[in-house]
């Protein structure tokens, strides 16, 4: 392909039914133009603020998804043999319902699904306590072996956990109060609720017409039979929670955490920077960076000066919202050492990494990022779930890998380091500077256990700020951390 067909955005999906914005439905279709393949795929969402509005409805959801999942495998085990599939998903906004396979049995596949899942429910949920107790145990055992996880993975949960709305991600040890506490009427009285009012959102695509489509979409509306919802009980979506500022001159806002495996004897950091640019621009300009310091980044702290098998660099999307991640996990070096060591790489970025940059060095990252964004879908699959996410995030923006490409062209070294400038300097009123850091109980690598709060749950202003201004948190802290900055 030439670099103008490259850069040529493919076919977006259009709206084939549109009940405005109180009515019912509202589907996007696409015909398959590219792939040449006799399937397609089907994904219905019922958006309602209703099935996640607690730690003890996540619980529930993630019993009732294990439960029909369980009672419908001998169906799914044939109808895989025949090339369909059928996935459910309770999440923060609604119910999600997917199908994929032939086109030519999609309907029929579809529709019984969609049934047990929501009138013939009875059919596939436990009938005795017994039964029930063993989903409830099944899921406290998947809740209870988040401890048994390495400490870096704890890192990135804890960190995670600040960021997101707490309607949209409880805490393990919600979820697991809440597991305790659920009955089977519980399960039964919430599944009978799940599919009973919303508002539809679909994406149908693949080897259908348009008809077709409308016609399935129709079916399955009759099967769920939901009463539609008015605009203003519509959930609302995902922003990202933004972190504090860092005071000009402070060091960074930590989360001080205990390993929850005594036995592991493995320290971990995770260092993060946000930035909040939502252009093109600046979604580019932080793949670039990450692609400038990844390497060095493991060479320094892994190769030199050996301090763990896992360091790594990464780049995370929520929405409009990037960051830019370092992660390092030790069994011979405690935390301090760790944060020490990634904090001195990146305060000698601009001057050992970035200036050096000549033109040619900037154009060669350029082009591998143009490159990977311009590659065409090989998969069908890969398109539809591409094209589900802007509709799901309601950002619509189908063409944004190429206005990404197209931001990438004339990109400047200058570019690059204003952009590091404004989102790490010390003196930037925008240096979002997170540190997630999890130390084991035991061995060379542990430290003084931490406080579970430092105070700022309760207020005590003196308690949770360094003397720079910076902020210091324990878990018992997470809750408040994230309720302040949701107001």
């Amino acid at each position: 392909l030439t670099f103008e067909e490259r850069m040529k955005p493919v076919t977006p999906p259009s709206i084939i039914r549109d009940d405005g914005k109180e009515g019912r439905w509202t589907v996007h279709f696409k015909q398959d133009d590219r792939f040449g393949e006799p399937k397609a795929f089907v994904i219905f969402q019922l958006l309602t603020d209703q099935v996640y509005s607690s730690a003890f409805s996540a619980a529930l959801a993630q019993l009732y998804q294990s439960s029909v999942s369980d009672a419908l495998e001998e169906y799914a085990y044939d109808a895989r043999l025949a090339g369909l599939s059928y996935d459910v998903q309770v999440l923060p906004r609604g119910v999600r319902l997917t199908f994929a396979g032939y086109n030519d049995k999609l309907d029929e596949f579809s529709s019984y699904v969609s049934r047990k899942l929501s009138r013939d429910v009875g059919d596939v949920l436990p009938k005795t306590d017994a039964e029930f107790d063993r989903y409830k145990d099944n899921l406290m055992r998947g809740l209870t072996a988040f401890d048994a996880k390495q400490p870096y993975a704890h890192a990135i949960y804890y960190s995670t956990l600040t960021l997101q709305p707490r309607n949209f991600q409880y805490t393990n040890e919600q979820l697991r109060d809440a597991v305790r506490r659920i009955t089977l009427p519980d399960l039964l009285q919430y599944s009978a609720s799940l599919w009973s009012s919303g508002k539809g959102e679909a994406l149908i695509q693949g080897n259908l017409d348009e008809k077709e489509a409308l016609q399935l979409v129709e079916k399955v509306d009759k099967t769920l039979a939901f009463e539609t919802i008015s605009a203003d009980q519509y959930p609302a979506r995902l922003k990202v929670l933004p972190f504090p500022p860092v005071p000009p001159g402070a060091f960074a806002s930590k989360l001080t955490v205990s390993e929850p495996n005594p036995s592991n004897n493995n320290a971990a950091v995770q260092v993060i920077i946000q930035s909040l640019g939502e252009t093109e621009k600046d979604h580019v300009l932080i793949e670039i960076l990450d692609g400038i310091v990844h390497e060095p980044f493991y060479e320094d702290l892994r190769t030199n000066q050996q301090l763990g098998y896992i360091v790594s660099t990464g780049v995370k999307a929520v929405g409009n919202t990037r960051f830019l991640n370092f992660v390092v996990q030790s069994s011979v070096f405690p935390t301090g050492k760790l944060i020490e060591s990634t904090m001195k790489f990146l305060n000698e970025v601009r001057s050992k990494y970035l200036e050096p940059l000549n033109d040619g060095d900037v154009a060669v990252y350029c082009k591998g990022l143009l490159d990977k964004k311009t590659e065409l879908d090989k998969r069908l699959s890969v398109e539809v779930t591409r094209n589900w996410a802007e509709i799901s995030s309601g950002r619509l923006q189908f063409d944004r890998l190429q206005k990404e490409a197209a931001a990438l062209i004339d990109l400047s070294k200058e570019d690059i380091l204003r952009f590091w400038d404004n989102m790490y300097s010390q003196d930037s009123k925008e240096r979002r500077v997170f540190i997630s850091e999890v130390i084991p109980k035991s061995g060379v690598a542990a430290s003084k256990a931490p406080p579970t709060s430092t105070g700022y749950a309760s207020g005590k202003v003196n308690g949770f700020r360094n003397k720079d201004g910076s902020l210091r948190l324990g878990i018992d802290d997470i809750e408040q951390f994230r309720r302040d900055r949701e107001t």
